[in-house]
């Protein structure tokens, strides 16, 4: 059975929702809705991070350094927002590619190819709830109207 669930859904999502049936990650009866994917020393993460602390919002990180991501996730978040809002291009690492590199990245494929090989030219953060892009980027103004529903 766990094979069968283990292979239909993200590993890491099954452990989460058990571990908050059994108390783990909840607090106030509130478990851990978000997912903050992104790199600890990128100054949007930290505005991104710091709002959701001081709004009371629950989340974890995920660290794109250090835990990776998925093939198969970035394809999931490409067939819900696109690889297009998904590839940072203002980003250092995509300045650091050649003209001619650049101008390869012109399919969904070739995009998270590139995305699997340097997280770091994935726009930060991207935030999950249950699985699904809730947020791209940062703005305090998109955040309130999100976070506060």
């Amino acid at each position: 059975m766990y094979c069968l669930l283990a292979t239909k859904y993200n590993i890491h999502s099954i452990l989460l929702s058990i571990m908050c049936m059994y108390g783990y990650f909840c607090s106030n009866n509130r478990s851990i809705m978000y997912i903050v994917y992104g790199i600890p020393n990128c100054d949007t993460i930290k505005k991104a991070t710091d709002w959701l602390k001081q709004n009371k919002i629950n989340f974890e990180f995920h660290d794109y350094k250090k835990s990776g991501i998925s093939v198969e996730k970035l394809k999931q978040w490409n067939e819900q927002v696109g690889w297009e809002i998904l590839l940072n291009k203002k980003g250092t690492t995509w300045r650091g590619l050649s003209p001619e590199a650049q101008a390869k990245i012109t399919t969904a494929k070739q995009a998270v190819k590139l995305m699997a090989e340097h997280t770091s030219s994935i726009k930060r953060p991207v935030i999950e709830k249950n699985g699904k892009i809730i947020m791209v980027g940062f703005n305090a103004a998109q955040y309130q109207q999100v976070f506060k529903q």
